[in-house]
């Protein structure tokens, strides 16, 4: 089989992924008339024990992290993030806060499961084309051991982005995101080439941000409804508004992007959760 017979047909449409923490979103109302009906001495002890929980879990430790955020709307009161090595650790999570006598007075509203996810078309076009013009044929163990030691060195080169503490920034704007199936425009048939060339583009539109606002994508491609979650942190929600607006007019936005529903948030540190709930 020749170079250029590889190229045409048998080459992965894959690009290669480095994944990193696990992240659980957890969307919750406040039952208002059954918090309100509590006397206020046992109110204060159930917000001086979530109080204490969640300041310890507030703490960055390897990647294992959690934060809270008031929500803006109806869509929920309370929005819990979680950054945890793997998902046993993220269903530990889940149960120490399941466990906090305010889960009693809390309805889930919605939740989303990812990881953090880089994509590495670049390194991908450059590997999968080397490895083609030396005529070695996907997925023979040549190529996967050239595979996996280009996974590794990205991987030791990128673990501050792979397991990031979650930012301090006051505001998140969390929404989950598909590319498009549809008859016309079908994101999963275009070449590995023309994706490259988008999401490079689409890319160059984020960076122009990056004093402004910090951005964390997550894969959940099997894991959740959606194939990615965006989080994006900053100091100002408008930076928000001006971010994925101008995206929306490159390509990969602009005919292949769909999302799902947006969550804004301000942090509240565990301090603070009394006032928030009073």
């Amino acid at each position: 089989m020749t170079p250029e017979t590889l190229t045409a047909h048998a080459i992965p449409a894959v690009p290669l992924t480095l994944e990193g923490a696990s992240v659980l979103h957890q969307m919750a109302r406040l039952r208002r008339p059954a918090w309100r009906a509590v006397p206020a001495a046992e109110r204060a002890a159930i917000v001086e024990e979530a109080t204490q929980a969640l300041a310890a879990l507030e703490q960055s430790a390897d990647s294992r992290q959690s934060a809270v955020y008031s929500l803006l709307g109806h869509k929920g009161d309370l929005l819990f993030l979680h950054f945890r090595r793997d998902f046993e650790e993220l269903e530990q999570a889940q149960r120490e806060m399941a466990r906090l006598h305010l889960s009693d007075y809390l309805e889930p509203a919605t939740s989303y499961l990812s990881v953090v996810e880089l994509g590495l078309y670049e390194s991908t076009a450059k590997v999968y084309g080397g490895l083609t013009a030396q005529g070695v044929q996907p997925h023979t163990e040549e190529w996967n051991r050239e595979i996996a030691a280009v996974l590794e060195r990205q991987r030791q080169a990128m673990a501050p982005r792979l397991w990031p503490e979650i930012p301090a920034a006051k505001y998140l704007c969390f929404y989950p995101m598909d590319r498009r199936r549809g008859e016309t425009a079908n994101w999963y048939r275009e070449s590995m080439t023309e994706r490259q060339r988008m999401m490079h583009e689409h890319g160059l539109v984020g960076r122009r941000y990056a004093g402004e606002v910090r951005q964390i994508i997550t894969g959940s491609i099997g894991f959740d409804d959606w194939e990615w979650g965006v989080d994006l942190f900053a100091e100002d929600p408008l930076v928000f508004k001006k971010l994925i607006y101008e995206m929306r007019f490159d390509e990969v936005s602009a005919v292949y992007a769909l999302f799902g529903q947006f969550f804004i948030g301000l942090r509240v540190p565990a301090a603070e959760l009394g006032r928030i709930l009073e």
